[in-house]
């Protein structure tokens, strides 16, 4: 489930996602419908260029399949989405495997479903549920990952002071990573948005307020499950 965050000013702003959900990995899972067999392909991509190669390489690997259908969602935000039919009649590939996607609430993510003829018309109905289906089958059986956005924060600190702020750090259950010089050392870490004022408190009172944080910019963090 995407979290939101609102803020409330004059008037009422959303603002980006502060987390999405994607797929770990590539998955497949096939069905097979009056003889006509077809798999789908799921995996995680980060923007559209992933996302055409990584079908070019489902295509150059079944080029013995009539149709190669995808449809992907990217961005926290999911805002972006694309279908392709791949010659099937309209709207009856692209489009319900995109539903299932979204269904799903997922994002960063595309499904290629490669469909192999069995000689028999499933006619309209039969190819929404046939396509829709497919991609069911490998979101059910693929590891979904929460994906949260980090704040990065570095922190200079001197020497005497270094392993006291780390240790408080890492009491906080946050990741750091240490630089250490004989003037200075330099922490790292990445905090939940809403932590930020909660870690520069303890980084003041522990350092006497000498030590102030410096933001490096966001990022986004996969959860461990």
């Amino acid at each position: 489930m995407v979290a939101w965050c609102i803020l409330l000013s004059p008037r009422t702003v959303v603002s980006e996602p502060l987390a999405y959900l994607t797929v770990a990995g590539p998955t497949q899972a096939a069905i097979e419908v009056r003889r006509s067999r077809f798999v789908c392909e799921l995996d995680r991509v980060e923007d559209e260029d992933a996302a055409r190669a990584a079908i070019e390489q489902v295509r150059s690997t079944s080029r013995d399949a009539r149709h190669h259908c995808t449809a992907f969602i990217l961005g926290p935000d999911g805002a972006t989405r694309r279908s392709n039919d791949d010659g099937e009649p309209t709207g009856t590939a692209g489009a319900p495997m995109l539903a299932v996607l979204r269904g799903a609430e997922l994002t960063n993510v595309l499904a290629v479903v490669t469909r192999w003829f069995g000689g028999v018309l499933l006619g309209t109905g039969g190819l929404i549920r046939a396509y829709g289906e497919a991609v069911q089958s490998a979101v059910a059986a693929a590891h979904l990952v929460r994906v949260e956005l980090r704040e990065v924060l570095t922190i200079v600190v001197g020497p005497a002071e270094a392993a006291r702020v780390e240790n408080a750090i890492r009491d906080a259950g946050l990741p750091v990573t240490a630089q250490w010089s004989a003037e200075a050392v330099h922490l790292r870490t990445a905090v939940a948005p809403d932590a930020v004022d909660a870690l520069r408190t303890t980084v003041a009172r522990l350092t006497s307020g000498r030590v102030e944080l410096a933001m490096a910019g966001p990022t986004w963090v996969d959860q461990p499950p």
